[in-house]
């Protein structure tokens, strides 16, 4: 191994660029558009705040995922301001979802808990694939980290969605769905801070000019 890539090679940072990861990246798209048809389906049915977050989130990650195929390849700049609008979006649907679970709490009736139980499960079980499809590849730039954060959480945020609907189904109340929407407008919120704060790091590196080695 050259001195030169013994300096450099252990601080490369995964930018995308790999077949593997694109096939893996187009999967994923299809699984989100997937859920976000069943979810969106089943939120206008039941009238469930959960299941609308739900499937708001699916249709922004295939829109981000798209946005993230997108640039891969091109400059360390394009990729850190796709991340950084990915971070934008996110931030915006967060407060989107809060805003709309305050209105049903003024004018919802009580969802039907068993679709919405039965419908998270269903979009668990598409992104549990979406992570494990994902898993190898959860390290890397802005670009590529808001992927996995994306798909990580929605696999989280499916498990509690599934809870709601069992609460209020349990308890005969829309208080368990409205709490659920709430706490994912919030995690929504904190990745988009975290996206965000990662992307403009690598804005500044983008801009900096490199350091000058003295040489030998």
């Amino acid at each position: 191994m050259s001195a030169s890539c013994s300096d450099h090679c252990h601080d490369a940072v995964f930018d995308g660029m790999s077949p593997a990861y694109k096939r893996t990246l187009v999967a994923v798209i299809v699984l989100n558009m997937i859920g976000f048809a069943s979810s969106g389906a089943a939120a206008i049915a039941s009238g469930s705040t959960a299941l609308a977050a739900n499937a708001g989130d699916f249709l922004g990650d295939s829109l981000t995922y798209a946005i993230s195929l997108a640039v891969i390849g091109r400059s360390a700049r394009l990729r850190a301001s796709a991340a950084l609008f990915k971070g934008a979006t996110l931030g915006v649907a967060g407060l989107a979802l809060l805003g709309f679970a305050g209105w049903r709490l003024l004018n919802g009736a009580e969802p039907e808990g068993a679709t919405i139980s039965l419908f998270g499960a269903v979009g668990l079980g598409l992104n549990v694939i979406a992570a494990l499809l994902l898993f190898r590849f959860r390290e890397g730039d802005a670009n590529v980290r808001s992927v996995w954060l994306c798909t990580r959480n929605d696999a989280i945020e499916n498990i509690g969605v599934i809870a709601a609907g069992g609460l209020v189904a349990l308890t005969g109340t829309v208080w368990p769905d409205l709490a659920m929407g709430a706490i994912l407008g919030v995690i929504l919120l904190h990745s988009a801070w975290e996206i965000t704060q990662r992307a403009r790091k690598e804005l500044r590196a983008a801009a900096s000019p490199p350091a000058v080695r003295p040489a030998h």
